[in-house]
């Protein structure tokens, strides 16, 4: 699932103002030894952290459903992971990375959601846009300065880019076959004789107010109430 986002993130990055400038897109942690064997100008988004967004967890079930709509199975909802990249730009020139940053933003900050058809196909079959911000206010525990300390290299400007990405949760739980026929409910009369529902409720339907004032007194509609 998460290499996956990456290839999203990595076709993301290599379009929008970046498309056609033969950038390269990396996902290596940035240490001091991955940047003396780098070859050219790049992009590195390297994925530092990765924890649930407890706040969409959802209980119960969800419907599973084949090419004809009807329900096949249930599951659980899906659990939702956020997952923070820190994008780095790395070029000889401070200035030439700091135009590079600017491209990255003009490509992300428009996409605020990623629609299902453009993820790959096991998140696309869930059915769901999944959220995405770039140099928002930093939410997780660990701050960049202990990030590139962590990396052993020396502080660098850079992008926290964080995309919410649902995981599907199993097992998946078989229903039972739909139902096809009609039930016919029976009622057992005051006389002990079985009638169908449909019946009885068209005997209802066709008593009139002299045969519900019979009913109410405990005479049968229809018959004669007169005591002998």
């Amino acid at each position: 699932m998460i290499h996956e986002v990456d290839e999203v993130l990595k076709r993301l990055l290599s379009g929008g103002a970046l498309a056609g400038s033969g950038i390269d897109v990396f996902f290596d942690a940035p240490t001091r030894d991955w940047a003396v064997r780098r070859n050219g100008p790049a992009v590195n988004a390297y994925l530092y952290d990765i924890r649930e967004d407890t706040v969409r967890r959802q209980r119960g079930t969800v419907a599973v459903r084949d090419e004809q709509d009807a329900v096949v199975k249930r599951r659980q909802p899906p659990r939702w992971f956020r997952l923070s990249y820190l994008v780095t730009a790395w070029t000889k020139q401070p200035q030439d990375e700091h135009r590079l940053l600017s491209a990255v933003l003009a490509t992300l900050l428009p996409r605020e959601m990623l629609s299902a058809d453009e993820l790959p196909p096991s998140l696309a079959v869930l059915g769901l846009s999944i959220p995405l911000s770039v140099a928002g206010i930093q939410s997780e525990a660990r701050s960049m300065a202990e990030i590139w300390s962590a990396l052993g290299g020396e502080l660098k400007p850079s992008l926290d880019l964080v995309v919410t990405v649902p995981f599907p949760a199993y097992p998946e739980y078989d229903v039972g076959p739909p139902v096809t026929e009609g039930a016919v409910v029976r009622v057992r009369g005051i006389d002990g004789s079985l009638e169908g529902s449909e019946e009885r409720m068209h005997q209802a339907r066709h008593l009139t107010p002299e045969d519900n004032e019979r009913r109410s007194r405990g005479a049968r509609p229809g018959g004669d109430d007169r005591s002998e």
